[in-house]
Formats: C-alpha cells, structure tokens, sequence
C-alpha cells in the first residue's frame, strides 16, 4: 500500500508544477482545424515569415499540400523556395553551426511547438513584442523574457512603444460601455502595414497551422473515434444481453 501512495504522489506532482510554472497571463484562441481557408493562409505565412530560420522536419509537403486542399504544383510554385521537391522534408538550408553564431542558440524545430506550447501560448507570444533598446534585436516579449528571437512579423504589426499586457481583463468605459483597453498594444514606435485587427487574424491562421502541424492526423482521428464509439454503443447491447444469458442460472 505504501508503495502505491508514493508511487501516486510522484504521477501528480508533475502537474503541480506545469500548473505553478510560468507567471506570464495568455490570451485564449481556440483552434480550427476544420477551416481550410485559414490553415492555407497560416501555411503561406509560415513559409514566407518563420522558415527561414526554423524549420518542421517531422513533416512533408506532398502531406501538407493534401491536407490542405492546396494542389502540389501550386504549393511547390509559391509556397516552396529552395530546390527542395514536394515529397522531401520540410527542412531548411541553415545549418546548426551558423545558426548559433548568429543567434546565440540554433532556432528550434517548430513541428511540435503546437502541442508543446498550446494554442494560447503562440497567440499571445507572437502578439507581445514591444521596444526594448536594452535587448540586441530592439525588441522583447511581454510572454518569453529576453527572448533571442527578432520580431519578424513587424513589418506586419509595428513595434509596440510599451509592454502589452497579454491577457488582462478589457477596460470598459461604464457609461458607454466601449472597450478603452484590451491589454494589448496601444501605440507603436513603428507602424506596420496592418490594422489590429488584421494582424490578430494573420496569427491566429499562423498558429492555427502550427496547431494543425504538430498532428497532422487529429481530424481523421477524431472522424473515426466517433465511428467506434458508435461501434461500441452497438456492441454493448448484445454484449450485455449475452451476459445476462451466461448468468442467469449462476446464484
């Protein structure tokens, strides 16, 4: 009995501490990976701003472009821009080497950050960049610390002139009931070429795709869980009248 009460405590504890760690607040996105639109819009994204320097290695582009509903050679046209072919890995041509003499550490392969992360981690995270001249890139994240990483989408965003706060509660104007705040950026040392809104809608198809990316199986999987449960729902009848059955003489 003994052994088994420790053996318990040690499962548990684990969650403690995933449920302890990180003080940073998120904001909450909830994936769709039934909307194809989107994820097509996430996959140009990621191959335009984040593949230059992190790659998904666990995946294949014949497999993306099918899942997608993207025809192949329209994806190895324009969403492919090294000699790779469309059946090849989604590798990338910057080798580990240089990548930490430029970075200080090599950029992390991003084929599971969806589930390593979470949805609302990458959402906040890729909405909480804002001006830090202390920093070697300009720039720091209200969500990772010093983080090592350049705000690549700011051309997209802007660079925010202050810290957001990621996740706090809106500020509402009482008589009006108009949103003064929403946490996030209220103005930007540099302007981007998008509006709030469109750049909230640029990352949540972003991260919608690395969702997506990180099981690429979940729809089917989900499709056909439902079958057998319905399988089993039928099984149980017989199965259960059968039982009754063996043991109807047993007292």
């Amino acid at each position: 009995m003994k052994k088994i009460l420790v053996t318990l405590v040690f499962a548990i504890l684990p969650t403690f501490t995933l449920a302890s760690g990180g003080s940073a607040h998120l904001d909450t996105m909830s994936p769709d990976l039934a909307d194809q639109p989107s994820l097509q819009r996430g996959a140009a994204t990621f191959t335009n701003y984040c593949m230059g320097c992190h790659s998904m290695k666990y995946a294949r582009y014949e497999r993306v472009a099918t899942d997608l509903g993207i025809p192949l050679d329209a994806y190895e046209e324009n969403l492919i821009f090294s000699d790779a072919k469309i059946g090849e890995l989604m590798t990338i041509a910057m080798a580990p080497g240089q990548a930490k003499n430029w970075f200080g550490n090599p950029p992390p392969d991003l084929s599971l950050e969806g589930r390593l992360r979470g949805p609302d981690w990458l959402y906040s995270y890729m909405r909480a960049f804002y001006a830090d001249p202390s920093r070697p890139y300009g720039v720091n994240n209200a969500v990772f610390k010093d983080v090592g990483m350049p705000h690549v989408l700011a051309d997209l965003q802007g660079v925010c002139d202050h810290k957001p706060e990621i996740g706090a509660e809106p500020k509402v104007d009482s008589l009006s009931g108009r949103i003064i705040s929403d946490g996030t950026c209220e103005s930007f040392s540099t302007e981007g070429s998008m509006t709030k809104a469109e750049y909230d809608e640029t990352i949540y198809d972003l991260v919608n795709f690395m969702v997506y990316m990180a099981e690429p199986s979940r729809m089917e999987s989900e499709s056909i869980g439902k079958w057998v449960l319905l399988f089993l729902i039928i099984l149980f009848i017989p199965a259960y009248f059968l039982n009754k059955e063996y043991w109807k003489d047993v007292h």
